[in-house]
C-alpha cells in the first residue's frame, strides 16, 4: 500500500503523532512524509498544495494526526478529492482492497470497525499507534503552500492561555500526564493538578465528568471520547476509574492513582495506589517533587 503522511511540527521538532504515523505507514508498504511549508496553518493554501501532491503521486492512503489542524485539513482534502474519509480513528489495518479502521462513536458508547474503500484519507488520534523505543524520525519532504489559493485574511493572533499554561507540554505528546477528576470538587481546586504537573514537567488532563461540568476545556479530556495518551507516567488525582476514562490511558507505562475511596476502580489498573485525601496528599507530594528536582 502506498501511503502519504502529512507532517506537523511543534516548534522545530516533529510532533510525536507524525513519527507514530510514519512508523505505521512503513509497515503498510511504501511511505512518504510531507510537510507543507508555511508560518501558520491556512486552510485553503494548505489543502490546495496537498491536493496537488496527492493527485500527482496517487497514494492509496493519506494519514494525518487528529489534531486541530489535521482534522480540518483531512476533511477538506477528502472533500476536494472525493475520497473516503474517517476522522479521529484509533487503529487501522489493510483489508484486501480496502482499509479497516477502529473508531469510537456515539460519545464513546460504541467502538466501531469501519471499512473504507481505497483511496482514502484518515486522521488518527495522537498516542493511538504504539511507537517502538528508538524509532527513527522520518525523512520529510517539504512542499510549498499554494498562496494563490489564499482566500482568508489574517488579522491578529490573540493569547488565550496564561504564560505557564502556554509553556506546558501538549497532552498528546507528554511523557508525564497529571489528570484530575470529580474528587477535586470544583474548578477552584484545579491548581493542585496544575502545580503537580508543572513540578513533574508534564501536561494536564481531565476526566470526562470534569469537562462535561465545564471545569476544564474539552481539549484536556482523556478517555474514549477525548484524547488517548501513552505517557511514561500517568498520575490520576480524584479519578474513580470509569471505563470511558481507562480506555484513554491504560497504555501508560506507570500509573499512579490517588483517591480516598479504597474500592475505586482506578486502583485495579494502577501500578501504585495512594488511599488519601487529594487535598492533603497532593500539596505535600508536589513540594517533595520540587525539592527532589532541585537537589
Amino acid at each position: 500500500m502506498k501511503t502519504l503522511v502529512v507532517a506537523e511540527r511543534k516548534g522545530t521538532d516533529l510532533r510525536r503523532v507524525t513519527v507514530e504515523l510514519a512508523a505505521a505507514a512503513r509497515e503498510l508498504g511504501e511511505a512518504t512524509v510531507v510537510e507543507i511549508a508555511g508560518e501558520r496553518y491556512s486552510p485553503l493554501p494548505f489543502v490546495s498544495a496537498l491536493a496537488k501532491k496527492v493527485e500527482s503521486e496517487k497514494p492509496d492512503l493519506v494519514l494525518l494526526g487528529a489534531t486541530l489542524n489535521g482534522r480540518d485539513l483531512g476533511a477538506r482534502l477528502a472533500a476536494r478529492l472525493g475520497r473516503a474519509y474517517a476522522a479521529d480513528v484509533t487503529g487501522f489495518r489493510p483489508a484486501g482492497n480496502a482499509l479497516e479502521v477502529d473508531k469510537p462513536m456515539y460519545a464513546g458508547k460504541v467502538r466501531a470497525k469501519l471499512r473504507l474503500d481505497l483511496p482514502a484519507v484518515v486522521s488518527v488520534r495522537p498516542g493511538a499507534m504504539p511507537l517502538k523505543e528508538g524509532a527513527a524520525a522520518p525523512q520529510v519532504e517539504k512542499i510549498d503552500a499554494d498562496t494563490s489559493a489564499e482566500g482568508l485574511t489574517f488579522l491578529k493572533l490573540a493569547a488565550t492561555a496564561t504564560a505557564t499554561a502556554a509553556k506546558r507540554v501538549s497532552l498528546s505528546e507528554a511523557r508525564v500526564v497529571v489528570s484530575g477528576g470529580r474528587g477535586l470538587k470544583g474548578p477552584e481546586n484545579w491548581h493542585l493538578v496544575e502545580e503537580l504537573a508543572d513540578a513533574l514537567g508534564g501536561a494536564v488532563g481531565a476526566s470526562r465528568a470534569v469537562t462535561d461540568a465545564g471545569w476544564r476545556p474539552n481539549e484536556e479530556q482523556v478517555g474514549q471520547t477525548g484524547k488517548t495518551v501513552t505517557p511514561d507516567l500517568y498520575v490520576a488525582l480524584g479519578i474513580s476509574g470509569a471505563i470511558q476514562h481507562l480506555a484513554g490511558m491504560t497504555s501508560s507505562k506507570v500509573i499512579v492513582a490517588v483517591n480516598k475511596d479504597p474500592d475505586a476502580d482506578i486502583f485495579k489498573i494502577a501500578d501504585y495506589g495512594v488511599v488519601a485525601d487529594v487535598f492533603e496528599f497532593v500539596p505535600a507530594f508536589t513540594e517533595a517533587v520540587k525539592k527532589a528536582r532541585a537537589s
